[in-house]
Formats: structure tokens, C-alpha cells, sequence
């Protein structure tokens, strides 16, 4: 990952990004993936792994769990050159299921199945960036909050395209998210172009079918360390949503409880901060 220059954000925006970090790092961490608005339809999985700790005898004996991702959502979860499925989120559940003591299998799901089949029992746990809302807390229950989400918008550089120029402009965002949420309530006048993943969204963006992108602001700064994102910028200030990103679960799991008390240990044993620092330090410099 290129390391991104300072001059690709204002200053002003830089400040809120690095104030926000310090903030998030000391409780839960900062600028997440969003993922807002439940949805159906369950596909293929892959990408199975295991949490090691001990002995392999000792491993042995724990329970095993899968624990569902959608892997299309750089850097929190996403496929490598050799298809493994990798990640901030990935490694986040294999030192939480290493602290459990539990045996985990992470699979990858498309974002509309994801909890249709954790209530049908495919798996026991969603880490897929998924907000813990109101809706959601209907029908599954979450962990502690792993992260806190806000949202960018990202444009052409030099062409002044802010939050307090939407109007007719095309907005690319992902469906069924915090951000397409957010949008559709504050923006009413934009034009937007929903998208089944972040991929096709910046695909679009970068060939400019859209005028500009909403999005959670890691992935975002993220993207622009990559080659395609060279020519684009964060527009205007972070739109703090105070978004709570949380491990979902089946109502009145005991596994709950468990994930909870290993989050919290984690954070106190520095192994939390060790992770976020290894995917995201370089991208708020």
C-alpha cells in the first residue's frame, strides 16, 4: 500500500481525521465500513481458516465456529492475489476466537445473504462491517462496537464538488449502506447510482460515470493510495455519523458474551491496537 501523501487532504480535514484516530484508538478505533440496511439473498462461501494458540491437541478441543464475511471491502476484508480472503476484520476474528478459546472458520458471503443465513443457521457470527442499528437489533444481536465509521465523499481533484454541490450530481454508493442511507435522507436532489459492492462503485467513479463517491472513510483513503485513485481527493470535511460497527449474532447466544469479554481483552493486552495500526497508520499520514 502507498503511503499517502499530506497534500491529497486539506489540513482541516486532515486535523479531524488525526483528532478522530487518536479518539477512536483509545475506545474502539476510528473511520470504518458502514454497511446499514439488511437485506436477503445467500451465496457461495470460501476462504476457510483457523485460530491457532497452544498446542494442536489443545486447539483440538475447542468449539469450532464459521464466522461470515463479505470480502470485497479493502482493507477490512478482501481477496488477495491468491484469492485468500484477508483483512483487518479477518485478523480481528482470528485474535478474537484465539482469545475465546474457540476455533473459527471465516467464509465469504455476498452482503445481501449475510444475515439470512446467520438465521438459518449457516454460521454462528457476521464481521462484514455491519452498523448496529435499530433495524438490525430486531432480529439478531450485536457485540461491543470493534470500530466507528464516518463518511467521505471523493471527486476529481480541482473540480469543486462538495457536500454543498450535490444537487444533479451523480453519486456513487454503495446499496443498502450507511452512506446510501445517509444520501437518500440529506441529499434528495443527487442523483445516485447504487452499486451491489464498493468495487463497481469506484469503478464507475474512476471511468466517470459518477461525478462523485460516498463512502465510510477507510476504504475510501484506502482506495486513493491505490494506482486508480491517484486522481481523486476527499471533498470537503469527514460527515461524522458516530456509525457503531459491531460482530452480529443470533438473539440470546451465549457467544455474545464471549466475543465481548475477548474484545475487551484484546484492547487491554494491546493486540487491538496492534492490528489497527498494521492496516490503517499509513493511510492517515
Amino acid at each position: 500500500m502507498k503511503v499517502m501523501e499530506i497534500n491529497r487532504v486539506s489540513p482541516t480535514w486532515q486535523r479531524m481525521c488525526l483528532s478522530g484516530l487518536l479518539a477512536g484508538v483509545a475506545a474502539f478505533g476510528v473511520s470504518a465500513c458502514q454497511k446499514s440496511t439488511d437485506s436477503g439473498a445467500t451465496s457461495a462461501a470460501n476462504a476457510p481458516a483457523a485460530s491457532a494458540s497452544g498446542s494442536a491437541a489443545d486447539n483440538a478441543n475447542w468449539p469450532q465456529i464459521r464466522i461470515a464475511t463479505e470480502s470485497s471491502y479493502a482493507p477490512f476484508s478482501y481477496k488477495d492475489a491468491q484469492g485468500n480472503v484477508v483483512g483487518f476484520e479477518i485478523d480481528l476474528a482470528h485474535e478474537l476466537c484465539e482469545q475465546a478459546k474457540i476455533r473459527c472458520e471465516i467464509i465469504s458471503q455476498d452482503w445481501d445473504g449475510l444475515i439470512p443465513g446467520l438465521q438459518a443457521q449457516k454460521y454462528s457470527a457476521i464481521m462484514a462491517s455491519m452498523s448496529d442499528t435499530p433495524t438490525r437489533r430486531e432480529v439478531v444481536t450485536f457485540s461491543e462496537p470493534y470500530f466507528i465509521n464516518n463518511l467521505v465523499i471523493l471527486g476529481k481533484k480541482g473540480v469543486d464538488k462538495g457536500a454543498d454541490d450535490l444537487a444533479g450530481k451523480t453519486i456513487a454508493v454503495e446499496r443498502a449502506t450507511t452512506a446510501a442511507d445517509y444520501i437518500a435522507a440529506h441529499f434528495p436532489n443527487a442523483v445516485v447510482k447504487s452499486y451491489d459492492n464498493q468495487e463497481n462503485a469506484y469503478l464507475d467513479l474512476a471511468s466517470g460515470r459518477a461525478d462523485l463517491m460516498l463512502s465510510d472513510s477507510a476504504p475510501a483513503l484506502h482506495w486513493l493510495n491505490t494506482d486508480r485513485g491517484q486522481g481523486f481527493e476527499v471533498k470537503g470535511e469527514p460527515i461524522k455519523i458516530d456509525d457503531k460497527i459491531a460482530i452480529a449474532m443470533r438473539q440470546n447466544d451465549p457467544l455474545v458474551g464471549q466475543f465481548n469479554d475477548a474484545l475487551a481483552a484484546l484492547k487491554a493486552n494491546g493486540k487491538y491496537d496492534k492490528l489497527y495500526h498494521q492496516y490503517f497508520a499509513d493511510i492517515h499520514q
